[in-house]
């Protein structure tokens, strides 16, 4: 509980009337932090700290990697910026020993600085001093954790740079005949065999690297710390991240495993506008990766580049890529869904070299000046569209349908309608794709009149759906025609029930195995659904435990 004399032993504070002072003692909150324990994250809103006893650390994440900025000690106050411009904090703040500091509420610090304006003007000197320390941080040019050099249309190459894009890895990416290579890359150049050739900041330098090496050196978890977990979650998209978050927070020995990168077909998408609580919109990634710094800092442990191969329905043991064995007293299944391929002719051939499934963000900058098209009438396919006008010349979304109202949201519609270098082809479809080393052109049938033209085309991304691959899984967990695993009610319908008590919403047919997200039979496919089932998941695999424990005593 705060006293009058905590609070005058803040420089800030230490002129006020004793009226202002027992206010403060009586509204602010008295918070006492072990070492390591947060004050506020970076991103946190806006409130006024003073620190009354310990150190207090600022730090903030700047290309992936964690800095400290400085220290606060015994009388030093944090929140000006915050509170100067209406802004979350830019930093966040942990104690870096046992720390108390008290915490002024925003509104509390307004009727305190109209009341008292030496305070504000005070606050208000701080605030541009800290912004000048923020602006001469930003200054600094940055520097990438990773350098490339490989081919464009280099299948491998591009593999590497979706990985780190995906992966929030910053990076620079040169051509072998790049007329700045020699500057960026110390030493003699690789040769092509050699190439794609990675260095790291740290000097290692890669040929022809597999991703989990890759991973591995930049310090991505891509092995379990320990063989038994309370839950393991399969798949790191918005249904498993959520999970982790839930699973982490309440205790429970969390693992996700991941073959890629947290995110999912989410992390792709350029633009999520009608997701709960972000009013301009947000990224796939930036979801994504703060859903990731979430579900780590509870506890969770995230494995990329690693894949199932098996998992045992008696145990519930699971067997990973390289057979690394866990062994787990509920999983859940999170894997999503992959895009639907299609069968035209040129289009195996050309894979990464101009064609892509999704939206590969990470070669929008090649793309400039480029005419693109894409195949797709969904959202995803919408929000891809908008993404990419802003880099290339001209970008065509090519429809089997007669419009774009029965599977697209209004307001991608409206907006597509806005960009002077977007068009979009009805009743079309791509027919056949061409190009020796990298895609240049497409051929493309009109069905209203039957006739085929060729267009230019320096880049193809397909949007036409997506299917569930669970083929992996063990045939004791139903599924239906398409592979979508049936849970809850579905699976007694199918008959796959054989056990006294009613299965749970997201149980699957092996009990203590769960599903959400779109892997999961449902007519439902969005990204808030896909986060309130991998929430829900956690309930009910309290639930199962619960009652293995029950059974066991």
């Amino acid at each position: 509980m705060l006293t009058i004399d905590d609070v005058r032993a803040v420089p800030l504070f230490s002129a006020l009337a004793i009226p202002d002072l027992e206010r403060l003692a009586q509204t602010s909150a008295d918070i006492h932090l072990a070492t390591g324990e947060v004050a506020v994250p970076e991103g946190g809103e806006r409130a006024l700290f003073a620190v009354l006893a310990g150190k207090i650390e600022v730090y903030k994440t700047i290309d992936g990697i964690e800095r400290r900025l400085g220290w606060r000690v015994p009388g030093a106050i944090f929140g000006e910026v915050p509170l100067a411009l209406g802004t979350p904090f830019p930093g966040g703040y942990r104690a870096a020993e046992p720390t108390r500091v008290m915490r002024v509420e925003a509104r509390q610090y307004y009727t305190l600085a109209a009341a008292s304006p030496e305070v504000s003007t005070k606050i208000g000197a701080l605030a541009r001093e800290r912004l000048g320390g923020l602006q001469g941080l930003t200054a600094e040019p940055p520097r990438a954790r990773v350098t490339i050099v490989g081919h464009r249309w280099d299948a491998a190459c591009g593999e590497l740079r979706r990985f780190l894009g995906r992966n929030q890895i910053t990076f620079d990416w040169l051509t072998p005949d790049a007329p700045d290579l020699l500057a960026s890359w110390p030493g003699p150049p690789p040769a092509d065999g050699d190439c794609p050739a990675l260095r790291l900041a740290d000097g290692t330098v890669l040929t022809r690297p597999s991703t989990r090496e890759v991973a591995r050196l930049l310090g991505l978890q891509t092995a379990a710390r320990g063989p038994d977990y309370d839950t393991m979650i399969i798949g790191g998209g918005p249904a498993g991240l959520a999970a982790a978050v839930y699973a982490a927070s309440e205790g429970l020995r969390t693992v996700v495993v991941e073959r890629e990168a947290p995110g999912g077909q989410a992390g792709t998408s350029s633009r999520i506008e009608n997701y709960l609580g972000f009013p301009n919109g947000v990224s796939g990634d930036e979801l994504a990766s703060r859903a990731l710094q979430q579900a780590r800092r509870l506890g969770a442990e995230i494995l990329v580049t690693r894949s199932v191969r098996h998992i045992d329905p008696t145990t519930r043991e699971v067997v990973l890529d390289g057979d690394e064995v866990v062994r787990a007293r509920t999983v859940i299944l999170a894997t999503g869904v992959v895009w639907r391929r299609l069968a035209i002719d040129g289009f195996d051939r050309l894979i990464g070299k101009g064609i892509y499934y999704g939206a590969a963000r990470s070669e929008a900058g090649a793309t400039h000046g480029l005419d693109l098209h894409l195949i797709g009438a969904g959202n995803s396919a919408g929000q891809a569209a908008l993404y990419f006008a802003n880099h290339a010349r001209s970008v065509t979304l090519v429809v089997r349908g007669d419009n774009l109202e029965k599977s697209m949201s209004q307001y991608l519609i409206d907006q597509l309608a806005k960009k002077a270098n977007i068009a979009v082809l009805l009743r079309a479809e791509v027919r056949a794709a061409h190009g020796e080393t990298h895609l240049t052109s497409i051929d493309i049938r009109d069905a209203t009149t039957g006739s085929t033209h060729r267009a230019d085309c320096g880049g193809l991304f397909v949007f036409i759906g997506a299917d569930a691959e669970t083929d992996w899984l063990p045939d004791a967990i139903a599924r239906d025609a398409r592979g979508y695993v049936l849970t809850g009610d579905d699976v007694v319908k199918a008959g796959r029930w054989s056990h006294p008590r009613d299965p749970y919403l997201l149980e699957t047919s092996i009990p203590g195995v769960f599903a959400c997200g779109d892997v999961r039979l449902s007519p439902v496919k969005r990204v808030a659904a896909a986060v309130g089932e991998g929430s829900m998941a956690i309930a009910f695999v309290h639930q199962f435990l619960s009652q293995t424990a029950r059974a066991r005593a």
